[in-house]
């Protein structure tokens, strides 16, 4: 869908060089006519990458701009928001595993971080629409009352998924910095007048991922089946989670945009729902049927925070939107394959690579903000 000729737009992606932040700001950059600013800290693996298949698609145009900094520092984030007429807000520490070893840090990030977007925002004369990634782990646990075995997954009484009115639960330092932050963005919708939309997200997988043992489970299972390298389920593997297309995400993201304007500070659960949930077992039994790569497991016990069962409800945001997923998990497998053997280069690094590259320094990607 392109925009309106007349309207300007200036979308800032904070976290832009990332998985999702990355395939967003492709679409904008091919079906629309808004300028792209990206925000990120370089930090991850494979976000060099993302940035260089995004600047060969923006080409000469001048429509991609690249800002290297870090969402902690308050005084960057409000020069970048600065000029910004909406702000989707990607940057986040992202592991469970990581909040428990270092929860400090897990704060500063993902609630200091959005705090200081939100005054960013706050003090803009755009009044710009401000979009937020948050969680299902804002929902804790659920325990296993609800639910039951069905051979390789568990299944849920409740058919239907989470909704919104599901309580807040955080079981996590994760679940509460990311659960937190999510309160104070539709706060800040409520009070200051912003328009802001949060999605509470399930899986999210698809091109562009590089996954890992503590974030983008899907891509970890397929890149370590067709590596011959190990893979550790914590559990019994017949956990269950919804998975979604970030194609399909994208979707969605900019039909939260089109929403009519409010301050009510909108709150949505975004997930493939009850038709596309998977469990860790099943999952491994389609990538080798997408790949003919079977996957080597091992078992550990349970870590701390992981839930046994989350399949989302999507209907509040289907009813308000006309969204609903259209990708399974076996298109979204595929898409992933498809990205892994466009870059079996870059995935030779990975056997040897660290989990956290040093950060780019300012002066190597940087452009006036």
């Amino acid at each position: 869908m392109t925009m309106n000729k007349g309207s300007f737009r200036s979308a800032l992606i904070l976290g832009g060089a990332g998985f999702i932040g990355s395939n967003l700001a492709s679409w904008l950059l091919q079906n629309t006519s808004a300028k792209v600013h990206i925000f990120d800290n370089l930090s991850r693996f494979g976000v060099r990458n993302n940035l260089d298949w995004l600047q060969g698609m923006a080409a000469t145009s001048g429509r991609l701009q690249i800002t290297v900094g870090d969402v902690r520092d308050a005084a960057h984030v409000e020069r970048v928001v600065r000029h910004a007429t909406e702000i989707y807000h990607f940057a986040a520490q992202v592991a469970v595993t990581t909040s428990i070893s270092d929860p400090r840090h897990d704060f500063e990030v993902n609630l200091g971080g959005t705090v200081n977007v939100l005054e960013a925002a706050r003090k803009s004369d755009n009044q710009p629409f401000i979009f937020f990634t948050s969680t299902n782990k804002v929902y804790g646990d659920f325990g296993a009352e609800d639910l039951y075995l069905d051979g390789k997954r568990y299944r849920s009484k409740n058919a239907a998924g989470t909704s919104e009115t599901q309580p807040l639960d955080f079981h996590s330092p994760y679940g509460c910095s990311k659960g937190a932050a999510d309160q104070y963005v539709r706060d800040y919708a409520r009070i200051y007048g912003l328009n802001t939309v949060v999605f509470r997200m399930s899986c999210i997988a698809g091109q562009q991922q590089f996954g890992n043992e503590d974030q983008g489970w899907v891509a970890h299972f397929l890149y370590s089946a067709l590596r011959g390298a190990p893979i550790t389920i914590y559990g019994n593997g017949k956990q269950v989670r919804d998975v979604l297309c970030v194609d399909d995400l994208v979707r969605a993201i900019d039909l939260a945009r089109q929403l009519p304007a409010s301050s009510e500070g909108r709150i949505y659960n975004i997930g493939g729902g009850a038709e596309n949930a998977l469990s860790l077992l099943e999952l491994m039994d389609l990538v080798k049927s997408v790949t003919g790569h079977g996957c080597d497991v091992t078992y550990d016990a349970a870590r701390p925070g992981d839930q046994l069962y989350y399949v989302t409800d999507f209907a509040k945001f289907k009813r308000d939107s006309g969204w609903q997923p259209e990708i399974s998990p076996e298109g979204t497998l595929k898409k992933i394959y498809d990205f892994y053997k466009k870059n079996r280069d870059l995935f030779a690094l990975t056997a040897a690579r660290p989990s956290i590259l040093p950060a780019a320094s300012a002066s190597e990607l940087a452009q006036p903000a």
